[in-house]
């Protein structure tokens, strides 16, 4: 995707793409692709973890984004809410919508209103289907905390990925079992308990490899996110290191014991390595 400075210049921007922009899914860029070169994202945020966090969105885009917290906006009219556009964009012309906006206080104004209240031009973008599925955030929401993972891909046009840093775990991995990078993840929307195929980034460079997240049934019943790096060594505890989820492979459970655990790690990271291996390299915008 082009990418444009991401510094908001509020006096240059004659277009807005209105939304909450969660994900950045294939929807998403449907309103996004019309904004033009003065174009920016307003973004109603609200506290919840997210899909693409905060400036994320804007790194990706190419486009800046002006934050506004759904508290300060929820109980503005639709009138006082164009107002509050207009004025923190004094050469605004342009408004692009979803078919479905809604804006107002108890989101009582639609598209129609939006064209009532607003004396420029609006676009309305039509529904963007996936097998006559309308694509929206809360879906794909839905399909990563029901471990589908394939769905939730597909709605988003890219590969699930979240960012943590490195931090200390149990100490058994590296011991008794096979060594991991342990995550500490924030804001991101973590999808569920269980082993993935993935891809991790540390640093500039991305490796194959095999994540769990969920409670460590098997030792102390602590949720966790680690991954193991197949085939590489990495040392210390890098910052930032990014995690790009591939495939779903089996549910966390319970074993009886670290042998029973260390074989089945074993059977996951033969299953990763073949998963990958079939698959194109894709480095996430979002890391």
């Amino acid at each position: 995707m082009l990418k444009r400075s991401t510094i908001l210049n509020k006096e240059k921007v004659d277009t807005l793409a209105i939304g909450s922009f969660d994900g950045i899914h294939r929807g998403h860029l449907e309103l996004i692709r019309r904004l033009g070169d003065n174009g920016a994202l307003f973004v109603v945020d609200k506290d919840q973890a997210n899909l693409t966090p905060g400036v994320k969105r804007s790194q990706y885009t190419g486009y800046p984004c002006m934050f506004y917290h759904f508290l300060k906006v929820k109980n503005l009219s639709g009138a006082e809410f164009v107002t509050l556009l207009k004025k923190e964009f004094v050469n605004l012309k342009k408004i692009v919508v979803g078919y479905d906006f809604c804006f107002g206080h108890k989101r009582s104004c639609h598209t129609d209103d939006l064209k009532a209240f607003f004396d420029g031009e609006v676009e309305i973008v039509p529904a963007f289907t996936y097998k006559g599925v309308a694509i929206h955030s809360s879906t794909i929401r839905t399909f990563l905390k029901e471990g589908k993972l394939e769905e939730a891909n597909r709605f988003l046009g890219r590969e699930y990925a979240i960012v943590g840093d490195a931090i200390s775990g149990q100490g058994i991995g590296e011991k008794k079992l096979v060594p991991t990078l342990n995550l500490k993840v924030m804001e991101y929307l973590i999808p569920k308990e269980g082993v993935y195929a993935t891809r991790t980034r540390v640093g500039n460079v991305v490796y194959d490899s095999v994540s769990f997240i969920g409670h460590r049934l098997s030792t102390d019943n602590t949720f966790a996110i680690e991954t193991h790096i197949i085939d590489a060594t990495i040392e210390g505890k890098p910052q930032n290191v990014g995690l790009i989820f591939v495939k779903y492979l089996r549910n966390n459970q319970k074993f009886e014991n670290l042998d029973a655990l260390k074989e089945q790690i074993k059977e996951d990271m033969a299953q990763a390595k073949s998963v990958l291996g079939s698959c194109k390299l894709y480095l996430s915008d979002f890391l």
